[in-house]
């Protein structure tokens, strides 16, 4: 056999991986590193942290949290595929249906739940950076049983912290908005609904399978 014919080992895909669970995002990127297929080039705090490192190491695959500092996941997809054929891939302890579509019509690729295997993280990334879609079955299955929401991510995130008790002033500390604007989320979020208050609104987004 000539040396020309021999197949060449193809690159490790090149992952982003943005999560402000610090413990988290540390210790998957140890175990995805440890793989020959995949390499992390860069790891992020926040929405905007993962823009920065994006445009400072080009990444082919983003693994990102939906619920960041700054920007949410879907929001940094989105930042993300405007500067660069990224393909975007959300990994969330919060797998709504809402989120889920919303995060299908932004341009994200993959989205799975934080319980995945490495082995179902690394089909994902390899199936994203083929330019395919990979969705773990049961939210799938989820996202079509309820329907279509009628939130922003923003709106069914504040109206989820809501419904869980948090009040206005620890939802806009663990969202990082200002009072004012977690109050018209609120409110646009209980409109949209047709509710009485934020409490009905966030129980009718619930049974839902909105938030």
């Amino acid at each position: 056999m000539s040396e020309g014919s021999h197949a060449q080992p193809q690159a490790p895909v090149r992952l982003l991986i943005a999560d402000d669970e610090t413990l988290f995002r540390q210790a998957l990127a140890t175990l995805l590193d440890l793989r020959d297929d995949l390499s992390v080039v860069a790891q992020a705090a926040s929405g905007p942290e993962a823009v920065a490192m994006a445009r400072a190491h080009t990444p082919d695959v983003a693994l990102l949290d939906l619920q960041m500092p700054g920007i949410d996941g879907i929001e940094t997809a989105i930042a993300l595929r405007e500067h660069a054929d990224i393909g975007c891939v959300i990994v969330t302890s919060h797998g709504r249906p809402g989120h889920l579509r919303r995060a299908l019509e932004a341009g994200v690729r993959g989205f799975l739940p934080k319980t995945s295997s490495a082995e179902h993280l690394a089909e994902a990334v390899h199936t994203v950076h083929r330019g395919g879609r990979y969705v773990d079955p049961r939210l799938a299955a989820d996202a079509i049983a309820a329907g279509s929401s009628p939130l922003s991510a923003r709106e069914a995130d504040v109206l989820e912290l809501s419904l869980a008790g948090a009040g206005v002033d620890e939802i806009a500390r663990r969202v990082s908005l200002s009072v004012g604007t977690v109050r018209n989320y609120l409110s646009a979020a209980t409109a949209k609904i047709g509710a009485a208050d934020r409490h009905e609104a966030g129980r009718i987004a619930r049974d839902n399978g909105w938030i």
